[in-house]
């Protein structure tokens, strides 16, 4: 092939709705991101076609109850308020840097303690000494006591119970959550208060700003939140939980965009009775959510039960999601590129030449250099 063929734009070749179905396959951010710096007009492709805005759908269906995103510095209109006029290339740009931002955001590499405070039990043996707090302190005891959460007694040992959390940010990337169950040292025998299984939902208050009003007087600890007072967008399978005075690690199939910041941990079924009373009890020594939140580059405003938000981007607070994305865009070269997976792929089906062509192109720019700024 001559060199004035080698230098031909596969896009303009292959036709806009090719070239998308082509670049949708793709599922890392930073290649996308590679995609739009090959050239200007692949960067003008990328972003008049929304593809950060799809990779983002594609990875995280949740985020379809957005309504619109605002750039917190320049407060650009939201682009649902433009949609009668043709989409001005601001808007698109916005878009794209946003999404790029969120994307590249929604990698589980940064993992911590997600939990920010402890908002409900559906019920509590011993208040105060006994409270849904006492399951944020990592260590069995403190102040020379035990700590830990119990339920109240009951007969029936198929009696649920649940432990609402609010985590520290209200969009947060969740990838396994962490339960002990608690071991009474001071009982004869050492009895483990464990549950049968467990189960958890991730999700949003119906009415924020009754909820935001109870943590903020700290009368949550013994406030018992119906179920009708959350909408609940995610729901995990059933984890058996082991009757073992340890830290248990309950993994995620896949990792959970959590929007609206609740958390609520279903301990299903009861295992073990107290001596003194006959009852049968949960007890909960230690919780934890690990995963990645997204604050305080974003934020979300919920407006409506359904799900309906704003997503708010304040671009002055991604330098820590500019730093991530800066590391995993400069692999090393020992690590193969998802395109070359992708490539590898199409190819042993028996793609034909001109798709071959493309591939090749998106895999030769991997070497371009990205500018997190």
């Amino acid at each position: 092939m001559s060199e004035v063929k080698n230098k031909m734009d596969f896009i303009d070749l292959l036709g806009p709705d090719m070239s998308v179905k082509i670049l949708t396959h793709l599922d890392d951010p930073c290649d996308l991101v590679r995609v739009s710096t090959v050239s200007s007009s692949w960067h003008r492709f990328v972003i008049e076609n929304g593809l950060c805005k799809q990779l983002c759908l594609k990875k995280f269906p949740e985020f379809t109850g957005v309504a619109h995103v605002i750039e917190v510095d320049n407060m650009i209109e939201p682009v649902s308020n433009v949609l009668g006029s043709s989409m001005n290339w601001e808007c698109l740009e916005r878009n794209h840097n946003v999404y790029a931002f969120l994307a590249s955001g929604l990698t589980p590499s940064m993992k911590k303690n997600c939990i920010s405070k402890a908002i409900s039990a559906s019920s509590t043996d011993n208040y105060p000494e006994e409270s849904v707090l006492n399951t944020l302190e990592p260590r069995e005891r403190t102040d020379y006591r035990a700590s830990y959460w119990s339920s109240e007694g009951e007969n029936d040992p198929s009696v649920p119970e649940t432990l609402v959390y609010k985590l520290i940010s209200k969009i947060c990337l969740v990838t396994e959550i962490h339960v002990q169950p608690f071991q009474a040292y001071f009982q004869h025998g050492l009895p483990i208060y464990s549950a049968k299984a467990v189960r958890f939902k991730m999700g949003h208050p119906r009415y924020p700003m009754e909820l935001e009003s109870l943590v903020a007087d700290n009368i949550t600890a013994n406030h018992v939140l119906g179920d009708n007072q959350f909408v609940w967008t995610y729901t995990s399978p059933e984890f058996p939980m082991f009757q073992e005075n340890c830290l248990q690690q309950f993994k995620l199939p896949e990792p959970v965009l959590c929007i609206g910041g609740v958390l609520l941990v279903e301990l299903l079924g009861r295992v073990q009775k107290q001596e003194m009373d006959e009852l049968f009890y949960i007890c909960i020594s230690h919780v934890q959510v690990v995963g990645r939140p997204l604050s305080p580059a974003f934020d979300v405003k919920i407006h409506h039960p359904s799900g309906k938000c704003t997503l708010k981007y304040c671009p002055q607070a991604d330098s820590c999601m500019s730093s991530t994305s800066s590391s995993s865009t400069r692999r090393d070269s020992s690590n193969p590129s998802r395109l070359r997976a992708l490539t590898s792929s199409l190819m042993q089906r028996g793609v034909r030449r001109w798709e071959q062509i493309i591939l090749g192109a998106l895999l030769g720019s991997g070497s371009v250099e990205v500018d997190d700024q």
